[in-house]
């Protein structure tokens, strides 16, 4: 065979071919396939890399190199001599899907005859003496009364419950035909009577025509996701198609979980069986997992918190570390909420336990959620130990979604009432670190938030000013400081960056906030806003921080807020409202940024600065009341983030809301 493909390969004008990536042209492609054939059964996955690129994978785009390789690939898949064959019928399966999903303009016009012609050839697939070729097959059949007759057929059980997943999947078509009503028997034959994992597939399987199966079967699912006696046989027979490696017990309980994500509330209860089923057996394992799915929640829906709270209060004396790190940082989360649980979050502070996969400690994170409670027994080596990760090496790696550190100036931010207990260690580190340190940018965005509590800082402040990386956070904590920074005015002065039109009008601005003088400020910035054919919301809203005296340029500001950008317009809204002191038109024009979020959209910092806006105004139309109303009272994360910073972004929106309902 070996001559003859290649014979063939030679016969193909792959020169005039045009390939979907011009960085693997056709020749490359060839050169790919001929070393394929070339190595026979020694070839591996490795040799098979090239060909995704010149398939044009992942491009929407099915090209004329494709149609020419689609029988080499095929027969390459289909040659027992071949080595790393159930890579290339997976690369069949998803060139198959990029036809499928690609448009018809965006499809070579040979594709689908050759592809129908191959089809015989591909279907034998199904029937491959080895078992990773058959699974990787699956995705390339749809036809019902086929996958049947595979089903009565197949006895490897690798193969046999990704077996059962396609079923589900054929028996999702619209027409309820013979094969489809069938196929909905064996599922459903299969959930009553096989082996607990089978079972548990079944479900899976039934839920691609049935979105309510996972809700109806939750106590099967609980039953044998908890069972430690069943684990094993989830790694030894649950495979994908798509992948070479078994999915545990724990990947299934979270494919499981996300079946349910229309349906909260079972989801929610699923997570705390197998939490509480984990804690009494002691299943490490499945108790992060559940954790995790139980966090993800969390994350999404505030409701959850009853349900989560008492659960990972018990889990701070587990035995097992990954799983205190993951109870303490659900605590920390839900902050004045878990104060019942601030003596046992005081006992594990110097907790060194940790994971490989985990960002800090149990000790850090217990630390961290006592300073959401409130609790003093956090603050002593508080600001140590948030330096600590960044002591030794560059930065901290983790994944934004999951458990992790908070960043420091949101552990900071918070304790302005304990600036001076925590000033002294902050002060030390800008000292030692300065320009350049990892935390120079937190600690200054800390200290402007402390206002006149960080004024002893004074010194250290200034000392960044001639740093052009940090000028400006250190201008505004300065600013901040108030009175007690007024001597910083003439080094505040000598960092204006020359070639930077931005940089005078926020030094000018700050210069007078410190004692300067107010008429040379407010000209420069007035005229920015004045020239400026479309000024940016940097000037326009150090305008408006004049009040009344810039009163000559409001027709201006009036006039960016009605013809500006999104930004431009908040901004010029709230400048207006603050030079004239009317409320109208800027009430109305803020309103307007309440509406997106309130109908489900993310435009969360437009939306908070409105809510602000509004509050500092005094007042709000009753629509716009009922409409905050309702979103107050709605059971939805609000923010854009999905770990952490959720619920400090929910907190403060919410906290808006109140205000802004709380006006007459």
């Amino acid at each position: 065979m070996t001559g003859t493909v290649l014979e063939a390969l030679d016969e193909v004008p792959w020169e005039r071919l045009k390939a979907v990536l011009g960085r693997r042209p056709a020749e490359e492609l060839r050169r790919a396939l001929r070393r394929l054939v070339l190595k026979g059964g020694a070839a591996t996955e490795e040799d098979c890399h090239p060909l995704s690129d010149c398939f044009g994978l992942g491009t929407g785009r099915v090209s004329p190199v494709a149609t020419a390789a689609l029988p080499f690939l095929v027969a390459l898949a289909a040659d027992p001599e071949t080595g790393a064959r159930a890579v290339l019928v997976q690369l069949l399966a998803d060139s198959s899907q990029a036809a499928a999903e690609a448009g018809p303009d965006r499809v070579d016009a040979g594709w689908h005859e050759a592809w129908r012609l191959q089809r015989p050839r591909i279907r034998a697939l199904l029937t491959d003496p080895v078992p990773e070729v058959r699974r990787a097959a699956l995705p390339l059949e749809e036809d019902a009364g086929v996958l049947l007759e595979r089903w009565r057929a197949e006895a490897d059980p690798t193969v046999r419950l990704p077996l059962l997943l396609a079923l589900g999947t054929a028996a999702a078509g619209p027409a309820r035909t013979g094969p489809v009503d069938r196929a909905r028997a064996v599922v459903a034959g299969v959930l009553r009577t096989d082996d607990p994992v089978m079972r548990v597939a079944a479900v899976h399987a039934w839920a691609a025509f049935d979105a309510r199966a996972p809700v109806r079967e939750l106590d099967l699912l609980a039953e044998v996701l908890s069972d430690p006696a069943v684990r094993p046989r989830f790694e030894a027979i649950w495979y994908r198609p798509d992948c070479d490696l078994a999915f545990d017990r724990e990947d299934v309980v979270s494919l499981t979980a996300g079946l349910l994500k229309d349906a909260p509330r079972a989801a929610l209860a699923l997570v705390v069986r197998l939490i509480g089923a984990a804690h009494r057996n002691g299943d490490a394992l499945l108790c992060r997992t559940a954790l995790d799915e139980g966090w993800r929640l969390l994350a999404d829906r505030p409701s959850a918190a009853s349900a989560l709270l008492p659960l990972a209060g018990a889990l701070l004396v587990d035995p097992d570390d990954a799983v205190r790190y993951r109870a303490a940082h659900v605590l920390a989360a839900l902050g004045p909420r878990a104060a019942p649980y601030a003596d046992e979050l005081a006992v594990l502070v110097d907790d060194p336990g940790e994971h490989e996969f985990l960002d800090g400690t149990v000790g850090d994170q217990a630390r961290w959620a006592l300073t959401r409670i409130g609790d003093e027994r956090a603050l002593p080596g508080l600001v140590e130990r948030l330096y600590a990760p960044y002591r030794d090496q560059e930065g901290r790696s983790f994944c934004t979604g999951g458990p992790r550190l908070p960043e420091t100036e949101d552990v900071l931010i918070p304790l302005r009432a304990h600036a001076e207990v925590l000033l002294p260690s902050v002060r030390k580190i800008l000292r030692e670190d300065g320009a350049g340190g990892p935390l120079t940018c937190p600690l200054l965005e800390t200290l402007t938030a402390w206002g006149p509590a960080a004024a002893s800082a004074l010194p250290e402040v200034v000392a960044l000013l001639d740093d052009t990386r940090y000028s400006l956070r250190a201008v505004d904590a300065l600013v901040a400081m108030g009175p007690a920074a007024a001597s910083a005015e003439p080094a505040v002065r000598r960092c204006t960056v020359l070639d930077f039109p931005g940089n005078h009008q926020h030094v000018a601005w700050a210069a007078w906030r410190l004692g300067g003088d107010r008429d040379a400020a407010l000209r420069l910035i007035g005229e920015a806003v004045l020239t400026q054919e479309e000024p940016f919301h940097d000037p326009v809203d150090l305008l408006g921080r004049f009040g009344p005296v810039a009163a000559r340029y409001a027709d201006r500001v009036r006039h960016v807020m009605e013809h500006g950008d999104t930004w431009t317009r908040l901004r010029a809204a709230i400048a207006l409202w603050s030079i004239t002191g009317e409320p109208e038109p800027s009430g109305s024009v803020l309103e307007e940024y309440l509406h997106p979020v309130v109908d489900g959209g993310d435009g969360y910092g437009p939306f908070l600065d409105a809510l602000r806006a509004l509050a500092r105004i005094g007042t709000v139309s009753p629509a716009a009341r009922a409409a905050l109303r309702a979103l107050r009272g709605s059971d939805r994360r609000l923010s854009v983030d999905r770990d952490y910073r959720a619920f400090l972004r929910d907190e403060e929106i919410r906290s808006a809301i109140d205000d802004v309902l709380a006006l007459p």
